[in-house]
């Protein structure tokens, strides 16, 4: 019970020193010149302005708020390593136990620098927890903030202060003071480059508690693939030249030898992703005579801003003798010399329109253009009746190539192209507009070449269901055959027309290599914490996939048909690094989160970061254990302005804050008591003047 004195004034304060006021100048001359009665008249007018001031005792009941106190435990990824998370448990457990021994102690276990949910964090930011979990409690009730961690702590106020209101900070480190780590750091590396560009990776291997400069071992790979190892020095900056040899991610990993006792490797691999562009493409383009479908390719190639695109149309073959003197001629010569021996392999695709062999193009150059596929070129033959006739490329060297012989036959009758069961799972004709009706929902053709043992992937059939599109691979490179000229029709929108746009786009692609159109691929990405995988097969099913993650765990995770040819799979990551997917064969990477994340950028346990702040907040800091045994101080109750630490003890500034629950008031200058006690001294006063 708290007893207070306060008043509730009958008259307002400035009337009420007014009458005091007046009272004094009355009374004064009695009291200096010591008349009768003159005390009693003072006592008296003291009696009025108490009772005009309203004196009320008040007697509250108050109940004293616990303490509140914050047990931060440190769930970072780098506490799992060297069994610091297992010394950590053990003392969170004996402080549990200490604190539930004391009275008014509201213990608040607070799990910080782990996980947001089950997504990984970039770093361990402690403070920031302890300010969202104590946002509810005043800071006079903040008796002290423990925190057991090992020390690796990056939101540290600076400058270094008390950020718990005058509360003590107390840190118990986990780990060893003899621990020593290796790290990898790849510094500033490229983020885009140009597919065949030189590019150069700088990177050190630092070791951390163990000085050496003995060689290490460095191992370097490009997407999962050896590519190179290296003897350098620990601390020296290293250049290692690379060149991007793909569009898309290419993923240069490098990987130091592991250091005798260190505490983790993990980091001792870093990734540098660099996202390989491609130049434009360069693409030519034979057309062997003009018809109603040559500008279709033209239009296609020249609306992509992705393709330079070289057109040769041939108006006048040799035999074509029409007396036209060559002085009149506007167009220029056809240099076959430069564009199919000279500077063949600068062409990405090459394309033959309706070309028949008329002895523009020596035997010479056919065995050049078909050397060019199997080198890793790319070659497709849009055909018509040229290719069914005496002049066919395929009595050219490029039969060699080419996926199906001509029977000779041109097929006229009109037929709906459709997607073959194969095409369906086909990235160049999966998915086409107007492929899933029966007949599908575009025009028809009407003209066709008949071909005999098709060899390679037929993913379009016509007329008679005989092949229509037929892709193959030759060596290192890739050949396509479309058996009709009447594509033309889709472009001019004859019967509502069809998807030529993305049919022969995607076509050009493929054969160019794009890796969003391979047959056969395996794809991860990350989407902020989740890790995203897609399968592309030309099979009906596809097995699991193990996936790998940064620590080593694996898990194996069963794929999801999405569509004819793909399967899809989604996972929460829970680590930060570079994450791997196989599946026998293809392997595919991901990085979550920062390439280099903070977590692991040191690792030692330290008090570095930690002591100025708890020394500031006048706290405590020590190791966890202590000859190999845990070592919990002592915990002690102190009151405010007293010192907060010793040599084996934390203290804990107990609060003075309370909850009112209810006052009683007791007017002293009320009722009949306070008016027996105003006529009793005007009373005496008449009394003692009276005599």
């Amino acid at each position: 019970m708290n007893w207070s004195l306060t008043f509730a004034p009958l008259i307002p304060l400035p009337w009420l020193v007014a009458v005091a006021v007046l009272g004094l100048i009355a009374v004064a001359p009695l009291l200096l010149r010591r008349l009768r009665g003159g005390w009693l008249r003072l006592l008296a007018l003291v009696a009025l302005i108490a009772a005009l001031a309203g004196p009320v005792l008040l007697a509250e009941d108050r109940q004293p708020l616990p303490t509140v106190v914050a047990l931060v435990v440190d769930k970072s990824a780098s506490q799992d390593l060297d069994g610091r998370a297992e010394v950590t448990e053990a003392a969170r457990a004996a402080l549990e136990k200490r604190f539930g021994e004391l009275r008014s102690i509201d213990l608040r276990v607070i799990e910080a620098g782990g996980k947001t949910g089950a997504a990984p964090v970039d770093g361990t930011e402690l403070f920031t927890a302890v300010s969202t979990a104590l946002a509810d409690v005043a800071p006079e009730r903040l008796g002290a903030v423990v925190m057991l961690t090992d020390g690796e702590v990056h939101d540290v106020p600076m400058p270094p202060n008390s950020p718990f209101a005058g509360a003590p900070l107390h840190a118990l480190v986990s780990g060893r003071d003899d621990e020593r780590d290796r790290q990898m750091v790849i510094r500033s590396p490229p983020r885009f480059a140009i597919v065949g560009e030189d590019q150069t990776i700088e990177y050190s291997v630092l070791d951390q508690g163990a000085p050496s400069n003995e060689p290490v071992r460095v191992t370097i790979s490009l997407d999962g693939e050896p590519l190179a190892t290296e003897t350098v020095t620990p601390g020296a900056l290293n250049r290692f030249p690379i060149k991007i040899g793909h569009a898309g991610q290419n993923i240069y990993e490098f990987e130091a030898a592991a250091l005798d006792g260190e505490l983790t490797t993990v980091n001792n691999r870093a990734a540098a992703v660099i996202d390989g562009i491609r130049e434009n493409l360069r693409v030519l383009l034979v057309s062997g005579e003009p018809h109603a479908g040559e500008r279709i390719w033209r239009n296609l190639l020249k609306s992509d801003a992705s393709v330079d695109l070289v057109h040769f149309t041939i108006l006048r073959p040799p035999e074509k003798q029409d007396g036209t003197p060559i002085n009149e001629l506007s167009l220029i010569a056809f240099p076959t010399r430069e564009l199919f021996s000279v500077k063949i392999d600068q062409f990405d695709l090459i394309i033959f329109d309706r070309y028949a062999q008329r002895g523009v193009l020596p035997t010479i150059y056919f065995d050049n253009i078909a050397r060019y596929v199997r080198e890793g070129g790319a070659l497709l033959v849009a055909s018509g009746p040229d290719y069914a006739s005496d002049d066919s490329l395929w009595s050219t060297p490029l039969a060699d190539v080419l996926p199906a012989a001509p029977t000779g036959r041109v097929l006229e009758k009109p037929f709906s192209p459709r997607v073959t069961d194969l095409g369906q799972r086909h990235p160049v004709t999966r998915g086409l507009a107007g492929a899933d009706a029966e007949p599908p929902r575009w025009s028809r053709w009407f003209r066709q070449i008949e071909v005999e043992n098709p060899g390679g992937e037929t993913i379009m059939k016509g007329a008679d269901d005989d092949p229509l599109l037929v892709l193959d691979r030759e060596g290192k490179g890739r050949v396509a055959l479309m058996l009709s000229d009447q594509v033309w029709l889709w472009a001019r929108g004859y019967e509502g027309g069809g998807p030529h746009v993305d049919l022969l786009r995607r076509l050009a692609h493929w054969l160019m290599k794009e890796p969003d159109l391979e047959e056969e691929a395996l794809r991860a990405t990350a989407r902020g914490a989740t890790l995203v995988i897609d399968r592309q097969t030309m099979q009906e099913k596809t097995g699991p996939v193990t996936v790998i993650a940064p620590s080593g765990a694996r898990r194996t995770l069963t794929l999801s048909p999405e569509a004819p040819g793909r399967f899809h799979a989604e996972m929460l990551a829970d680590e930060i690094g570079l994450w791997r997917v196989e599946d026998g064969e293809h392997r595919a990477f991901a990085h979550v989160g920062p390439a280099n994340p903070r977590e692991f950028t040191n690792v030692l346990s330290t008090f570095d970061r930690l002591a100025p702040v708890v020394e500031a907040s006048g706290g405590h800091i020590a190791r966890m254990t202590a000859n190999g045994a845990l070592d919990t101080p002592r915990i002690v109750p102190m009151r405010p302005g007293r010192a907060m630490t010793g040599r084996d003890w934390m203290g804990v500034r107990m609060t003075e804050a309370s909850v009112l629950r209810g006052v009683d008031r007791w007017p002293l200058f009320s009722g009949f008591l306070g008016l027996a006690a105003l006529l009793g001294v005007m009373a005496a006063t008449w009394y003692r003047e009276g005599r």
